[in-house]
């Protein structure tokens, strides 16, 4: 009931406050609400909370409320928590302020921050009017991470929390304005706007919508005093446009290159408060440039004859025979290319057709069905459509690379213009022309003789249909230069990581409520959205020295282990030896970029190298015990079993290195406590053990543990770990109990070399065996 009041105000509060509804629509209310994420610093993106919302279709106002809090106790500090949205695709963000790689298109996401005291709760509301239909990504994260290394339990950092909700109110009849038919309105006042939609084919060059017949009440002045709205607000590139008819007894209002095969929303407000107006609206599209086709069956049979071994379709004609019918028998014999690579007739469009080929999850490979190489000519300009609709399109990385054949390129002054644009194509380019459509600002490329070569990168596209439009144009100095074509041979890909992440990163692949996308993690110091930005990169001689100090630090088990097996404890001895073997090359694996060295899987030498140091510790502490050698082996084999066991089930746990230790320790303390009741006496019984050998070796282990767990960071990382190799190494040697009395050096006894031979009690023979 505590969480129900505050919700229901809220809704309250939506409804009286923000979202007034028309005369003549309906309106209705939904609301969306996430469960409270923990928030985690920055480091990379893995650190950063997605959470997605659906905006339904026709949705005129969105309220989004963000509530951020914090845990209680000394250790909570006030924070920040930086929260970016986004529509259509994840947030690209850059908290560090580092560098993209060279050829990166992108736009920062809009973001603000969210301030958490010791006030409570901190809510916060952003309102959207019109917003774009669809998914909406909200991405939050705690200040940058600084770099401490602890222990899972051992953290005393607190805990923050942030939850998004969502209000949306959305019209259930909106209506829908026809092409060429006029449609009346009225409005009666600002919070009441008239809102309509109308459909974009493709191949749309333009949308134009007349307001006429204004009519105000009370009032017989011959103009609008209306602000009319086109498109939605998505908080990115894009951004809708909006006029002002106020003085205008005809308000006229054109979008170029609209939006294809979408809803393009129309908004009428009034700007009297208390005053109908009503007015009639009109809409016509114009018709763009559409390339030529050869009809149902001739130009798709063609082409669809054969496959090669790559997924690729190949120009060679395949040998199985198709199921069809007779009728399409007869029209494939007849079949043309499936679009001719110059323009036929009058054609002022070349479409080249792609085949999309998913190769894994996050990673799709576009390939032109006529091959690689592009034809290009000043006469008309080549489009080619990119398919990136899927739902986990948008968490990748668009790589295009073009390459101009200079050879190919029959005027050497000549430039070749290159336009990226989601939603809708730019048909017409010049040298001067920006790319833009009707809401958003493309990715506009060129290549020329002395640059042949041009490419780009786009994290997180946005879901649409993409298109890339190449055109030849000749410089303004060059009068006479004519028809000027040539080829560009092209490659696109959606990639999960450009590269992989390089050298110095490693590209993992993350989820969230079922949405996968992907991001780079950086090692030695690199740093940005492709671990490309080197400002704070290690040098090779630094990650040579964290190689060969976290590797040759663990030689100082040689001690511990020539002392275990003169002393005769030779289960401890291969103990030490397993825990050095591995923790050795694990380190030698762990290593970023040219200095890593892997003899198998790295997660199996990570696993051996914490099993057999808490294992170290396990058995040292109980040989310490000295306790019958039955009950000593029973509890190694146990209690290494059951370390296994909490291995696998949290690998970093803080019981995983607390409870062997405890459990060991408090075994110890009563087999002490048990002989010296027994013995009458302190025990170990001389002083010269306490002195030389106990707290020596006490105190290397407590300032080994205090390290691992409390001083280590991503910056002195190399030299707090080889110290704590080197500590606890070295307490062993010191804590090790002395052999049994009764057993000579490296453990060989007197019978046992002797062999068979006759003791000096001639009248019994020892029969031993080797």
């Amino acid at each position: 009931m505590k969480k129900r009041g505050p919700v229901c105000l809220l809704i309250a509060v939506f409804l009286t406050s923000c979202c007034a509804t028309a005369d003549d629509l309906t309106y209705v209310s939904e609301f969306y609400s996430k469960v409270p994420q923990k928030l985690s610093r920055y480091s990379w993106y893995g650190n950063v909370r997605l959470l997605l919302f659906k905006v339904p279709q026709d949705t005129v106002f969105v309220r989004w409320l963000f509530t951020g809090s914090r845990g209680a106790g000394a250790t909570c500090a006030n924070t920040t928590v930086t929260v970016h949205i986004r529509a259509g695709a994840p947030p690209v963000i850059n908290p560090l302020e580092t560098q993209f790689s060279e050829n990166a298109a992108f736009s920062l996401a809009h973001n603000f921050t969210l301030m958490l005291g010791s006030a409570g709760p901190n809510m916060t509301f952003f309102n959207l009017t019109n917003p774009a239909v669809g998914d909406w990504f909200i991405a939050a994260h705690l200040p940058k991470d600084d770099g401490k290394i602890e222990p899972k339990g051992f953290s005393s950092s607190c805990s923050y929390f942030f939850q998004p909700q969502m209000f949306v109110r959305r019209v259930i009849d909106m209506p829908v304005l026809e092409p060429g038919v006029p449609l009346q309105q009225t409005v009666s006042s600002p919070d009441k706007p008239a809102v309509l939609k109308v459909f974009i084919p493709a191949y749309t060059a333009e949308l134009s919508l007349r307001l006429s017949g204004c009519r105000t009440e009370n009032s017989t002045a011959d103009s609008c005093p209306l602000v009319l709205t086109l498109g939605s607000a998505a908080l990115t590139r894009s951004s809708p446009k909006t006029v002002n008819c106020s003085g205008q007894a005809e308000c006229p209002a054109r979008l170029h290159t609209p939006p294809w095969e979408s809803w393009v929303r129309i908004t009428v407000e009034s700007l009297n408060s208390n005053l109908s107006t009503s007015f009639q609206i009109t809409a016509a599209l114009t018709a763009g440039c559409k390339p030529k086709s050869g009809g149902l069956f001739s130009d798709f049979l063609s082409k669809f004859s054969g496959v090669n071994g790559t997924g690729l379709f190949s120009n060679a004609t395949s040998n199985a025979t198709l199921p069809v019918d007779n009728a399409t028998a007869l029209v494939q014999p007849q079949a043309d290319s499936l679009l001719n690579s110059a323009p036929s007739g009058d054609s002022c469009l070349r479409s080249q057709p792609v085949f999309r080929e998913d190769v894994d999850v996050v990673s799709v490979r576009f390939a032109l069905i006529n091959g690689p190489n592009i034809s290009i000519s000043s006469q008309a300009p080549t489009l080619i459509s990119l398919n990136l609709n899927s739902g986990a399109d948008s968490g990748g990385t668009l790589v295009l690379d073009l390459r101009l054949n200079q050879t190919s390129l029959t005027h050497v002054n000549a430039t070749v213009v290159v336009c990226v644009s989601a939603g809708s194509p730019v048909l017409t380019l010049n040298e001067s022309q920006s790319c833009t459509t009707a809401f958003s600002q493309g990715y506009s490329l060129r290549m020329n003789g002395t640059s042949p070569e041009a490419a780009l990168h786009i994290p997180f596209p946005e879901t649409a249909l993409w298109y890339l439009t190449l055109h030849t144009v000749c410089p303004a100095h060059a009068s006479e230069c004519g028809k000027v074509s040539g080829t560009v041979l092209a490659s696109s890909l959606l990639s999960a990581c450009v590269n992989d992440c390089g050298t110095y990163g490693e590209c993992r692949l993350l989820r969230s409520y079922g949405y996968l996308y992907a991001a780079c993690t950086c090692k030695a110091g690199q740093r940005g959205w492709s671990c490309t930005d080197a400002s704070e990169a290690q040098s090779y001689a630094r990650q040579m020295l964290a190689a060969l100090l976290l590797t040759l630090s663990n030689l100082m088990f040689i001690p511990p282990i020539v002392v275990a097996v003169y002393r005769y404890y030779i289960v401890e001895a291969s103990v030490y030896l397993f825990t050095m073997f591995f923790s050795t090359f694990y380190h030698a694996c762990d290593q970023p970029g040219v200095t890593v060295m892997c003899i198998m899987d790295y997660d199996t030498l990570q696993y051996c190298d914490f099993l057999g140091s808490v294992s170290s510790i396990w058995v040292t502490i109980l040989c310490m015990a000295r306790v019958k050698d039955i009950f000593k082996y029973m509890l190694f084999m146990l209690g290494t079993l059951v370390i296994a066991m909490s291995m696998q089930l949290d690998r970093r746990g803080m019981w995983n290195m607390l409870g062997p230790c405890l459990c060991a320790g408090l075994a110890m303390i009563a087999a002490w406590i048990y002989r010296g009741v027994q013995r009458r006496q302190c025990y170990p019984t001389t002083w010269k053990r306490w002195v030389f050998f106990l707290l020596p070796g006490i105190v290397s282990a407590v300032v080994g543990i205090s390290l691992y767990v409390f001083a280590q960071t991503d910056e002195n990382y190399l030299y707090t770990h080889s110290a704590w190799h080197i500590l606890v190494a070295s307490s062993v040697v010191f804590l090790l109990p002395p052999r049994e009395k009764h057993k000579k050096p490296w453990g060989w006894s007197q019978e046992a070399i002797c062999g068979y031979q006759i003791c000096k009690n001639e009248r019994e023979e020892l029969y031993t065996v080797p």
